[in-house]
């Protein structure tokens, strides 16, 4: 059988999208009778990498999303029959995917549909999207919550197989805590004790409004020394998330790191007093199993997957209740005996969350077409 793997829409794996691929290569289980190639433009020929040999086809196209799409629409059913591909694996599903399928299509979906429809800009979703995803022989998604989600749709549920993302355990893990009053993360010198939150700055559901206010609010209250780091790329959304943490009566312990190198996260997070993730339109919430996996407590919004991917090892808040946000802030900080408890039910809990778990459930789901 010979797989095809789109590695367009990824961003070059500097992405959520980009990083799933890099570790399913990286993790997938060598079969005689099983051969990979991957197709994209020039430029990712050695972004993605099995421990394996693997084949590379690169398409002469502009880097243009527009331009991409239209070969996905017009021209890659050709190319996937002129490369004789068995089945073709879309790494960015609700970004790229024909409409129709002359080859069998496994759509990989790690994003809440309904969440991402609401936007403003995505006629292309609503339309060619929504039709491919439909027409997809099978759809991997990372939660029983997306699941649902794209079964609203009107997507078949038989289709639809729940594979779960892994952790890299090689990264997060509970680590030695620095000694000393800062942490030394080139480049990066961060004062502890510090609350870490690890997403990107885009949009206004990842509530990183809402955390500053509760962080003023759990200031206020307890007057602890706990500075807050909102770690994360960003956009021109972070814009507005920068003014807060200027009118903040706290600024000065609001820390913006802007992109974080992904190698060194498990050293931030396992330095941390704990997690705060308010997002509330998360279909994976991966960073929460990575935290967790660092031996540090957690508090997360009670939406969208959270609550199913913390596996009831978190302390859970309303998003947007301000104060019962800072009271879980105060929980997971203050109450020793909750720390514990969260810590080693969350350690067990995420050992099940492995990258070559996530290779093996799919190449099954690859060899059921």
């Amino acid at each position: 059988m010979k797989v095809g793997i789109d590695t367009f829409g990824l961003d070059h794996g500097q992405s959520g999208l980009g990083s799933y691929l890099y570790y399913l290569m990286s993790n997938l289980p060598y079969e005689e009778d099983m051969t990979y190639e991957l197709f994209g433009e020039e430029s990712d020929r050695y972004t993605y990498k099995a421990k394996f040999d693997t084949q590379y086809a690169p398409v002469e196209i502009s880097e243009k999303l527009n331009v991409q799409r239209s070969w996905h629409i017009f021209k890659l059913n050709k190319f996937s029959r002129q490369r004789k591909y068995d089945v073709v694996l879309y790494s960015a599903a609700t970004r790229m995917i024909p409409s129709k399928f002359s080859v069998k299509g496994i759509a990989i979906v790690n994003d809440v549909l309904s969440f991402l429809l609401a936007g403003t800009h995505h006629k292309y979703l609503k339309t060619i999207g929504l039709h491919g995803l439909k027409k997809a022989d099978a759809i991997i998604v990372p939660s029983e919550y997306v699941k649902n989600d794209l079964i609203s749709f009107g997507l078949a549920k038989d289709k639809i197989k729940v594979i779960p993302n892994g952790i890299d355990h090689s990264i997060f893990y509970p680590q030695n805590l620095s000694e000393g009053e800062y942490v030394d993360i080139k480049p990066f010198a961060i004062k502890r004790p510090y609350l870490i939150y690890p997403s990107k700055i885009s949009h206004e559901a990842k509530k990183h409004i809402q955390l500053i206010k509760a962080f003023n609010v759990f200031k206020e209250k307890t007057k602890l020394p706990h500075r807050l780091v909102l770690a994360g790329s960003q956009d021109d959304y972070a814009d507005e998330v920068q003014k807060y943490v200027l009118d903040s009566p706290y600024a000065s312990d609001i820390f913006m790191t802007g992109f974080f190198p992904h190698k060194e996260l498990g050293l931030l997070y396992s330095n941390a007093d704990a997690c705060i993730f308010p997002s509330s339109q998360e279909g994976v919430g991966l960073s929460i199993l990575e935290t967790m996996a660092c031996g540090i407590p957690v508090a997360c919004a009670d939406s969208a997957a959270l609550p199913e991917v913390s596996g009831g090892n978190a302390v859970l808040f309303n998003p947007d209740d301000i104060n019962q946000m800072a009271q879980s802030i105060e929980k997971v900080v203050c109450d020793k005996e909750l720390r514990e408890h969260l810590v080693t039910g969350a350690l067990e809990w995420t050992k099940k969350f492995t990258w070559a778990n996530t290779a093996s459930k799919l190449v099954e789901v690859i060899k059921s077409l």
